[in-house]
């Protein structure tokens, strides 16, 4: 494998403050890294995405364009945040607030999040779950949830593969995709090996 590919590439035009970034990972022109950030490798940071001190990117999660992740967010492996996707990390904000306390978001292991959407912090969005375009998220959302609207409501559940499995097809199901089978009932999906 060629050597170049395997370190970091950093536009020129980014601001990156720290050297713990894994093999492979892309940051684009108008990004800006804070110091004491980690990303993990073959992560893809697009332009005018912001990162703020502190925060811990996991391994093959690719950030698009526009979004800020700020202290106090915790992005896990295989995430996906679509363009433009708002985060928080604050309940009660106010400027210059001598007394501002942040609020933790995790973000675990495959999840992805549609372009535009809002996660308002002190959530939990659960591994492989799959948030809409444009969706206001203001509570935990289970593994394998689909989630979409303002606010944010359960549409459904999704394969590892992020294809919608189809609900009439209970207690068992298989995704029309990738063929994976799972259990579905009211509370989550369970993948049958």
């Amino acid at each position: 494998m060629d050597e170049s590919l395997k370190k970091p590439f950093i536009h020129q035009n980014a601001l990156v403050e720290t050297d713990n970034i894994g093999d492979g990972t892309r940051i684009w022109a108008f990004a800006h890294v804070q110091a004491g950030v980690t990303i993990g490798t073959n992560c893809n940071i697009g332009d005018h995405a912001f990162i703020e001190k502190g925060v811990t990117i996991g391994n093959n999660v690719t950030i698009k364009n526009g979004v800020c992740v700020w202290e106090h967010v915790h992005v896990a492996d295989n995430v996906f945040l679509g363009p433009n996707v708002v985060l928080t990390n604050d309940l009660t904000p106010r400027s210059r607030d001598a007394n501002w306390v942040a609020v933790e978001t995790h973000i675990e292991e495959g999840v992805s999040v549609g372009a535009n959407a809002t996660i308002v912090c002190g959530i939990r969005l659960s591994r492989r779950s799959l948030v809409g375009a444009g969706a206001v998220v203001t509570h935990d959302v289970r593994a394998y949830e689909l989630v979409y609207g303002n606010p944010a409501a359960h549409a459904g559940w999704v394969c590892f593969c992020g294809t919608p499995l189809k609900p009439e097809r209970r207690p068992m199901t298989q995704c029309q995709r990738c063929k994976r089978k799972y259990e579905v009932n009211d509370s989550g999906v369970k993948e049958i090996n």
